[in-house]
C-alpha cells in the first residue's frame, strides 16, 4: 500500500477533533512509533487538513499520502 516501507502502519481515528488537538495527539502516538512505521490519521477538520502536513514535515516526518472522501481525509505520515 505505502511502497517498500518495513514498518507497521498504526491508524488513529481523530473525527471530531479540532485543530490544532488533532495534531497534538498525532505527535504523541509518532514519537511511540519506530523509524519507517506509518500513522494513518483519520480527521474531518478541513484546517487540520492543511496544517497537519506542514507540521509534521516542519518535525521531520514524512508525508505519505492524503486522501479525501466526503470531507474525510486519510494522512499517512512516516515516522
Amino acid at each position: 500500500m505505502y511502497g517498500a516501507m518495513s514498518g507497521k502502519i498504526e491508524q488513529m481515528n481523530l473525527y471530531g477533533v479540532k485543530c490544532p488537538l488533532n495534531w497534538a495527539k498525532a505527535k504523541v502516538r509518532l514519537e511511540d512509533l519506530e523509524r519507517g512505521d506509518i500513522l494513518e490519521l483519520l480527521i474531518d477538520d478541513p484546517k487540520g487538513r492543511r496544517d497537519i502536513p506542514r507540521a509534521a514535515e516542519a518535525e521531520g516526518y514524512a508525508i505519505v499520502s492524503i486522501h479525501e472522501a466526503d470531507g474525510r481525509w486519510r494522512i499517512a505520515i512516516e515516522k
